[in-house]
């Protein structure tokens, strides 16, 4: 099962973080610490593999990648194997030269040049992507253009219903003719 999914900029701020075990907000606070500390520690040339134990218990692992400014980081049980999860995390590569993960491979294919502000001012959409991909811990859907069509749909009806008014518009000319009357 998948615990966490973090993407950490280069100066520790959290600009993704989704965790799948309750948690108080402060322990995630300190868990994302506690994980930065030691990704920002790491040489470039080393694995990308991390005992967690530490951090989130028994039988559990981070796998992360540094790309650019951002730190995308899993945190998994014994459950899930390592290179699936660094492949989950590489997978948006092929879809989208900008970003290194499935989730901005994704988004790269949205907002075409991925950046940290894309993910600061579209944190809702990331959101809505990461659920696509990830429900509860599980792996749901790997593939970019599955993704994308739920993404788009989701899309499409939020916009539907942005349109939608419950208030009737008093502003209309027959409403002000009639009240004029």
């Amino acid at each position: 099962m998948i615990r966490a999914v973090m993407v950490i900029n280069t100066q520790g701020k959290p600009r993704l973080a989704k965790f799948y075990d309750i948690q108080a907000v402060e322990k995630q606070r300190e868990l994302i610490r506690s994980v930065y500390g030691v990704l920002c520690s790491r040489a470039d040339n080393v694995c990308n593999f991390i005992e967690a134990e530490s951090f989130f218990g028994p039988d559990t692992r981070i796998v992360y990648k540094h790309f650019a400014t951002l730190y995308f980081v899993f945190v998994f049980d014994s459950s899930e194997n390592e290179l699936a999860m660094l492949d989950l995390i590489q997978d948006g590569l092929l879809a989208s030269n900008t970003c290194p993960f499935s989730i901005c491979g994704n988004v790269g294919q949205m907002f075409q040049n991925v950046c940290e502000l894309d993910m600061v001012f579209n944190y809702s959409k990331m959101h809505t992507i990461l659920d696509e991909i990830i429900f509860g811990g599980q792996v749901l859907e790997t593939s970019s253009t599955e993704v994308m069509k739920a993404v788009e749909e989701i899309s499409k009806l939020e916009t539907a219903s942005n349109a939608i008014s419950l208030v009737p518009n008093l502003f209309r000319a027959e409403s002000i003719a009639w009240s004029l009357k």
